[in-house]
């Protein structure tokens, strides 16, 4: 068989269950048929007792000594030649008294029939004893024709059970595998852009399967949408400097200090697209990153690039939580809030975390001014342009703003309790 057709998981389940099926048939062939002929054996046991002591009943001792039996005997098979069954009588010396006409032809003592059952009695003639041995023999013609019969129904009688079992085993593996053909389909159809996801209804088996793959089309489909979006926007924020540029360059005179200005100005830019393009967002597959260490390497990191500032950083981040997503992001989103609070905030800067029922829960808070609440919608403008950001801030705000809709998360600015700023951010999951 070629190798690609085990590839099929039908017919790999089908040809353990066609093995499976032969097995047990097979063995239950034997153990049956064993049991049958122990059965058969022992009835044929006790119906050449019964023949044996029939045989006694109507036999006769004369005052010599002869032995005596009617012309009709009890078991016709006896008085047929070549039926099988022979009974004689003979002495305890092996000198045959009798013989049925049944043994017609052969001879029991040199056929060795090898069913035999045999009594010794002593038989009363007055005061006299007259010791008499008792013999019925069968050959195993109508025992093994008995064996045969039974072979020949059991082994049809099994046969067609397998035929049932494959059968029904086929029509339940051809059900069973209904849901994966549905998902094979959806999935031919997702990649020809019939439809945006997989929406059969599918078994509980295969429900964890279904939405880890709904999840991963709507992530690569935001990711290729948040690629399209940054080269637009880049494009667009672009558009200002270099014309700028271009003008500065085409006078006699060129402004150095606009011209770095605007060069300085088109570096932002493009980092910041670059930033916004390479958020991976939601995904089921995220292995889960712990969140405190990464806090904890964040503040010993921003306590050496301000050591000016003298900050005294707090933390109340629990050991245990979690972040499932792309470490990369909760560093960056993390490094944004860290880093402007270290930057506009007074002395304190305060990180804490924790899981909630709408799930992750990040606040950075510190001392400093805050940030006016008219400004907080503009900050929080997804995809604003970056001359469109609030003085100040530079793109850190909206780089967060755009790693939180990402993950489909929200963003809160308010006033902190330590009288500065305070971000807060819950990302599902």
């Amino acid at each position: 068989m070629p190798r690609g057709r085990l590839n099929s998981l039908s017919l790999r389940v089908g040809l353990i269950a066609a093995v499976v099926v032969a097995v047990f048939a097979g063995l239950t062939a034997l153990a049956l048929e064993r049991a049958f002929r122990d059965s058969a054996a022992q009835a044929l046991d006790e119906r050449l007792h019964a023949q044996l002591y029939l045989l006694m009943g109507v036999t006769e001792v004369d005052a010599g000594g002869r032995v005596i039996l009617p012309e009709r005997l009890p078991e016709a098979r006896l008085m047929l030649p070549e039926s099988g069954l022979v009974a004689e009588i003979r002495t305890p010396a092996g000198e045959r008294l009798w013989i049925s006409p049944s043994a017609l032809g052969r001879d029991p003592d040199r056929d060795a029939l090898p069913f035999t059952v045999n009594l010794t009695v002593n038989w009363e003639l007055g005061e006299r004893l007259y010791p008499l041995e008792f013999r019925i023999l069968e050959d195993r013609r109508a025992f093994e024709a008995q064996l045969s019969e039974y072979r020949q129904s059991l082994w049809g009688a099994l046969a067609a059970l397998a035929v049932l079992l494959l059968a029904a085993q086929g029509i339940a593996l051809s059900r069973g595998l209904k849901p994966l053909r549905q998902v094979a389909r959806e999935l031919r159809a997702v990649e020809r852009g019939e439809q945006p996801g997989l929406e059969g209804r599918y078994p509980v088996e295969l429900k964890g399967l279904t939405d880890n793959l709904n999840a991963l089309i709507h992530h690569e489909r935001a990711q290729l949408a948040r690629y399209r979006d940054a080269l637009s926007n880049l494009a667009h924020s672009l558009k200002t400097p270099l014309a700028v540029l271009r003008g500065t360059l085409d006078t006699r005179d060129p402004d150095r200090d606009q011209a770095l200005e605007q060069l300085e100005r088109m570096e932002r830019i493009v980092a910041y697209q670059l930033q916004r393009a390479a958020t991976s967002g939601r995904t089921v597959l995220s292995a889960p990153i712990p969140v405190a260490p990464l806090v904890q390497r964040l503040g010993s990191t921003l306590g050496k690039v301000y050591p000016e500032r003298d900050v005294q950083f707090e933390m109340d981040v629990p050991s245990s939580l979690q972040f499932r997503g792309n470490e990369g992001d909760l560093m960056e989103l993390l490094g944004n809030l860290m880093d402007n609070a270290w930057k506009h905030g007074g002395s304190r800067v305060r990180v804490s975390a924790g899981q909630t029922g709408e799930g992750l829960e990040l606040s950075v808070c510190d001392d400093g001014p805050g940030i006016p609440p008219g400004e907080v919608p503009t900050i929080l403008t997804q995809g604003g342009r970056l001359d469109e950001q609030v003085p100040g801030q530079g793109i850190g705000l909206a780089v967060v703003a755009d790693i939180v809709a990402a993950y489909e998360g929200r963003i809160e600015i308010d006033r902190s309790p330590l009288g500065g700023a305070q971000v807060r951010v819950v990302l599902p999951g």
